[in-house]
């Protein structure tokens, strides 16, 4: 099936709720601004839908493959990768002095939609490169910057994020892998597994960020350092040498997205070289993993906008029932079908509001001069982060299976491409962190720590919003709603605040419930001030008609439908861990 960016809305988002224009004048980014940006997309969304998306059944239907040592990736991949690298697309948020071209992570983000919809095995590829580029970024000595990101940011090289082991898991303070100094360089001997694109043969050098430790290292998560290990050693001229002492050892035989290879990583004595300081490996490898975090999360969003897409463009043509003039009836017009598209269709755009809004937030704290701004945006990057890839992930799965049940039987059957949706999906609340693991994170180091203040500066914004949007749609179900959502998202954080103490069990029993009241209540919060916009434009006789009242019937749904899950969070939440924890484990 066919994918077309929704470039409209994204359009929309950028210009009303990010403020993009604002953003690049705050950020003294004079030569960018939403013209530019909505350019970018336009062309963005071409490579998508006329290069990578006629791949994703091939690389579904063949997958790479491990062949005599070598990783071969997906018919027609390699070709796509070359014409993704010449055009400039990794480069997007690399500062220029790297050979990027500096544009914001709000319009990065809208980009790396594109990838993701039309082809997520392929986007991971870069997705890694990103995200081991902004650690590299951030935390490497100027001259391992200069000898490795020019030739990531060019797409030249690709970049991968090696944690996990075989018996460590999410566990981080389990790892094994060692690093003993030898020279200017160290010796990493270990094996990782779950590595997305640890191995392939598009590109002549592949950099591995991994974790590793000392010989004298402290015990735990303290004890963990990070090191760039490349496939082949880089010479002085800056060019691909001998290979280094790593190799893919097997590929796993996945669910879903089979286009792209994950790998057993084995290091024997490879040579790898220390990012930044010592035992300081953990909170390096977070750059890269909350950025990895908030992109996760935007593959919620992608996939789902392509399972819609191919839901839509089938519920027009598939015929189901006759009238009684003979002529037959479209499944778009029976209204459970209905039921589900607007289902997808609105938490889709809530989806994308979230992400965006949430992605500009990491370029304000970026750009900010003033420290109690700067610390400001820092908190709600951090308070969002596990929203973003929790609720997203979570919505995922349900907008994909609804995709599946829009085209019925015929969905069930692999040739329709709708279940390749659904398995891809799968993965998403599972790597980079559990859900389980994003709202322990945002209970606990998000809320809990700071006493729930962080937290409440949000809600003090969506108050904001719920008045101006109570005058402005008075009397509607859709006021009656946000208010209720405000309500039990007030109710939720005191009720934790207050009972934590007391049930030591609560926060991680609740924390899933918690996590998701949240996700739901800014959807609706970020559709209100989308449609408070949308409504000023109407009124003035500015901008697309159609698309703004589509706009406002999707803000409806969306709080009429999904936005009422925020009472039966609450409730569970106020349940606390009594019964949850109250089975004798020989009853399971």
């Amino acid at each position: 099936m066919s994918y077309v960016h929704p470039y409209q809305d994204a359009g929309f988002v950028l210009q009303y709720l990010v403020h993009f224009d604002q953003l690049c004048t705050d950020a003294g980014l004079d030569e960018i601004n939403l013209e530019l940006a909505l350019s970018v997309l336009e062309e963005a969304g071409k490579v998508g839908s006329e290069i990578l998306a006629p791949l994703n059944r091939a690389g579904d239907a063949e997958g790479a493959r491990l062949d005599g040592g070598d990783v071969i990736p997906s018919p027609g991949f390699r070709e796509a990768y070359d014409q993704f690298a010449a055009g400039g697309w990794l480069s997007l948020r690399v500062a220029e002095a790297f050979g990027g071209q500096n544009l914001p992570n709000a319009l990065s983000t809208a980009v790396n939609e594109i990838w993701h919809s039309a082809n997520m095995a392929f986007a991971l590829c870069p997705m890694l490169s990103q995200g081991a580029m902004e650690s590299i970024a951030h935390h490497a000595a100027p001259a391992l910057q200069a000898a490795y990101l020019p030739g990531m940011a060019s797409g030249e090289w690709t970049g991968t994020m090696n944690l996990t082991e075989p018996d460590a898991g999410s566990d981080l303070a389990a790892v094994k892998t060692r690093a003993v100094p030898e020279g200017d360089h160290y010796r990493i001997s270990g094996q990782k597994i779950f590595i997305t694109w640890g191995d392939h043969s598009m590109t002549p050098n592949i950099v591995h960020l991994v974790l590793a430790r000392l010989p004298d290292a402290p015990p735990g998560v303290k004890g963990i350092s990070l090191f760039i290990v490349p496939k082949f050693l880089v010479g002085g001229n800056g060019e691909p040498g001998a290979r280094n002492g790593v190799r893919c050892l097997s590929l796993e035989h996945k669910l879903g997205i089979h286009g792209s290879p994950t790998c057993v990583m084995e290091f024997e004595q490879a040579v790898g070289y220390l990012v930044g300081e010592a035992n300081q490996g953990l909170p390096y490898m977070f750059t890269m993993m909350n950025h990895a975090r908030q992109t996760v999360g935007l593959q919620g969003l992608a996939i789902s906008e392509r399972a819609y897409q191919q839901a839509r463009q089938y519920a027009r043509e598939r015929l189901q029932g006759t009238r009684r003039d003979g002529s037959r009836i479209p499944i778009i017009q029976h209204p459970d079908v209905r039921r589900m598209l607007m289902t997808m269709k609105s938490g889709i755009e809530a989806m994308r509001a979230l992400a965006l809004v949430a992605a500009a937030e990491i370029d304000r704290t970026h750009y900010a001069t003033d420290p109690a701004q700067k610390a400001r945006h820092a908190a709600r990057v951090e308070l969002l982060t596990p929203v973003v890839k929790g609720w997203l992930t979570e919505m995922a799965q349900e907008l994909t299976s609804l995709g599946i049940q829009i085209h019925g039987g015929m969905g069930y059957i692999e040739e329709t491409g709708a279940a390749q949706h659904y398995r891809d999906a799968r993965i998403l609340t599972i790597y980079e962190g559990t859900t389980g693991i994003q709202a322990l994170d945002f209970i606990g180091r998000k809320m809990l720590a700071d006493q729930g203040a962080a937290l409440a500066l949000l809600l003090d914004e969506i108050l904001e919003t719920r008045d101006e949007f109570s005058t402005v749609f008075a009397g509607t179900l859709a006021a009656e709603q946000l208010e209720l959502a405000l309500n039990a998202g007030q109710a939720a954080r005191q009720w934790v605040l207050d009972n934590s103490t007391t049930d030591k069990a609560l926060s991680a029993t609740v924390c899933v419930h918690f996590l998701l009241l949240f996700g739901y209540l800014c959807g609706g919060w970020l559709l209100a001030k989308g449609a408070l916009q949308a409504k000023a434009l109407l009124d003035t006789g500015a901008g697309d008609t159609d698309f703004l009242q589509a706009k406002l019937i999707s803000m409806h749904c969306y709080q009429e439908q999904l936005l009422p899950r925020t009472q039966a969070c609450l409730a569970a939440i106020r349940a606390g861990s009594t019964h949850v924890m109250a089975m004798p484990e020989d009853r399971f």
